[in-house]
């Protein structure tokens, strides 16, 4: 949210406080896919099923430091750039997020071939940052690795901010968000985890052929594999070798 600075007054602040403690407590209606922003006011919200990926890029050496290194820094940006472009090309991705090294995405998948979808863009992240780190293997100290964590299920959107203003966003809560989250810091953080990480209801709603890529992760709960797109290794292995 970029901020206005638009004046604070007190009268209107306690005017807002009331009107959201005196809203209704069944103005949260339950729906199938994701309503429109439009929809959202700052005393409504919506439970809504949807799948969520959040792409955890694991810090280039340096990434940290007061000064750091210029290609390490290209790196990270190269990748946030490539995964926000890859879920943009989802018509069925609603919302993307970037906080630090994280790139998150809410996709509205009512049915079961949108979750399909989800993991393909998944596998095309995987395949667009191996490409990355093709381009950049002359120039950068470190390759870009990758843990990403997928989940399907209910997630509370609301709108937030403050209101008579333009500074307002739609939040994302639940389980679900959390989940995705909680994967992704899994996604090759130890020898038997894989890159992507995938929830159990999120791998029941795939199809069988995209199931058989994906192994069970009993330590973690969840299932998981490295998982690419044919397309972009192709091109890779012609234009990058």
């Amino acid at each position: 949210m970029k901020s206005d600075h638009k004046e604070f007054k007190l009268k209107d602040s306690v005017e807002r406080i009331d009107q959201i403690i005196s809203s209704r407590d069944d103005c949260f209606a339950e729906l199938d896919g994701i309503p429109s922003r439009n929809s959202l006011t700052f005393t409504n919200g919506f439970y809504v099923k949807c799948s969520v990926l959040f792409v955890n890029i694991h810090e280039p050496a340096g990434l940290n430091d007061s000064n750091p290194q210029t290609e390490n820094l290209k790196l990270y940006r190269a990748c946030v750039s490539e995964a926000i472009a890859v879920m943009n090309s989802n018509e069925k991705c609603l919302e993307i997020n970037v906080v630090e090294n994280v790139v998150s995405g809410v996709f509205n998948t009512p049915w079961r071939e949108n979750v399909d979808d989800v993991f393909t863009t998944a596998a095309k992240i995987s395949s667009i940052v191996e490409i990355i780190n093709c381009k950049f293997k002359k120039n950068c100290s470190k390759k870009a690795t990758l843990g990403m964590g997928l989940s399907y299920g209910k997630a509370l959107m609301v709108r937030a901010g403050y209101r008579g203003s333009s500074v307002t966003d739609v939040i994302w809560m639940g389980d679900v968000i959390k989940e995705a989250a909680t994967l992704a810091t899994y996604g090759n953080k130890e020898p038997t985890d894989r890159e992507t990480m995938v929830s159990e209801l999120f791998y029941y709603n795939l199809s069988e052929q995209n199931k058989k890529l994906l192994t069970l992760n009993s330590f973690r709960n969840c299932y998981n594999g490295d998982v690419f797109n044919s397309y972009f290794n192709n091109w890779q292995k012609l234009n990058c070798p």
